[in-house]
């Protein structure tokens, strides 16, 4: 019965959730906790979060070249993954656990050291989970397979950690909330684990020395075009999700409750998208089918444009849904050819350098959302909620169909310049 489910898209998938769920909590909620909670100043919680910034930046290499250099006979990523559980669940728990009663000073130095702490180890898990993706699941199909399991179970994870949590810390606390959340954690990854058997032969492979294997990353041209391309498509993900409360208020002009209806539409939806999304990537080129779900992205985002109520901001939520469903499923893929490539001409498997230098790369798409939101607030005269501005409308309108059009766009034009060829008897290889 076991060997029915070791390396299935759906145990692996596990852990995504096990992931997500916690740190969707993080993301969505730790400033507000600081900031309005407790009280800190806004401009110490950004001196925090701009060294946790700088250390993201930082460890994640870092940890993806420790990891493809791990030669047990665990593996290479579940000996890395099965010692950060108990130390993430510690720092998960610390972020929202500060003691009582501490001083301003006191407050800001429990809250940079957490942040520290608890990135160090989510980075340990994010780049060795991601890891394994391309060295479980080889072939075109099997990994749009796997990527639409994981995708489905993502958004599982984004709506329980934003969606349960407020209604958790209402009832029992932050502390008792991360406490649940911690042990949701646990569980979901120890059964990941369970049925992740990796490559003996891959632990085997010589390993590149430091400055070869990072200097062999920076020169791959198409790692470079698929990862810069799909930074201006996250930013589009990003960007849409603050934006949506402002759009709902704005412009279509509906009670703040009735906002969980408007991101119900994009993320529910995407569950059952990633399924036609499968249906459609096994059937073509991975590199076509990721430039198709770019597109698909671009042309999703212009019917927000044209909401005036919940009903029209619904019936777009859904078709940004497709585009979101398109765009989560496709990278993996082609990331996993980069990296297969990368494996036929140095002779050995750097999922670890690749994943987290790709990890790196999106995350820095939060900074062309802030700029963007900033750049549209200036010319429109938004400044916060207490003073909007002339036009606080077109403001959001841009922000929430205009300018992620304009991004995906330029994704697209990128996708433009990547190729990929097959040959036969083999998995197609970057050029």
């Amino acid at each position: 019965m076991r060997s029915k489910y070791v390396n299935s898209p759906m145990m692996y998938a596990f852990g995504m959730l096990a992931m997500m769920i916690p740190s969707q909590a993080f993301s969505t909620f730790y400033s507000y906790y600081y900031v309005d909670t407790l009280g800190l100043s806004l401009a110490l919680a950004t001196v925090a979060r701009t060294v946790f910034l700088v250390w993201d930046a930082v460890n994640q290499p870092l940890v993806g070249y420790w990891s493809d250099r791990t030669n047990t006979k665990y593996g290479r990523r579940r000996p890395w993954i099965f010692a950060a559980i108990p130390l993430f669940m510690l720092t998960f728990i610390m972020v929202f656990s500060p003691p009582k009663d501490l001083s301003e000073v006191g407050l800001f130095t429990w809250f940079l050291i957490a942040l520290v702490l608890y990135e160090a180890v989510a980075t340990v898990i994010w780049v060795n989970y991601g890891a394994l993706f391309p060295e479980l699941f080889r072939g075109d199909r099997v990994r749009a397979k796997a990527s639409a399991v994981q995708q489905g179970w993502q958004i599982v994870g984004i709506l329980i950690g934003t969606a349960a949590t407020p209604i958790l810390y209402k009832a029992i606390g932050f502390g008792p909330m991360a406490i649940v959340y911690s042990f949701l954690f646990a569980g979901f990854m120890l059964l990941c684990l369970r049925n992740v058997k990796e490559d003996e032969e891959a632990v085997k492979l010589p390993q590149l020395g430091l400055k070869e294997a990072f200097r062999e990353t920076f020169k791959n041209k198409t790692f470079w075009l698929v990862n810069i391309a799909n930074s201006f498509a996250q930013t589009v993900n990003g960007l849409l999700g603050a934006t949506i409360p402002f759009y709902a208020k704005y412009v279509l002009r509906i009670p703040e409750e009735q906002n969980t209806y408007l991101l119900a539409a994009v993320f529910v939806s995407v569950i059952p998208l990633v399924g036609v999304w499968f249906w459609l990537i096994k059937r073509m080129d991975p590199v076509k089918g990721w430039r198709l779900s770019l597109v698909a992205y671009a042309l999703s985002v212009i019917p927000l444009w044209f909401g005036t109520d919940l009903t029209s901001g619904i019936l777009a939520g859904i078709l940004v849904g497709f585009g979101l469903a398109g765009f989560l499923v496709t990278p993996p893929i082609v990331n996993g050819i980069i990296i297969d490539s990368d494996s036929e001409k140095t002779g050995s498997r750097r999922e670890g350098v690749y994943t987290a230098v790709s990890g790196f790369i999106t995350r820095s798409s939060g900074l062309i959302s802030a700029v963007a939101f900033l750049i549209v607030g200036i010319i429109f005269g938004y400044e916060s909620g207490d003073d909007p501005g002339p036009d606080p409308e077109s403001t959001f309108r841009y922000l929430i169909s205009v300018v992620p059009l304009i991004l995906l766009a330029v994704s697209v034009v990128i996708s433009l310049f990547v190729r990929l060829e097959r040959k036969p008897g083999h998995e197609q290889r970057a050029e």
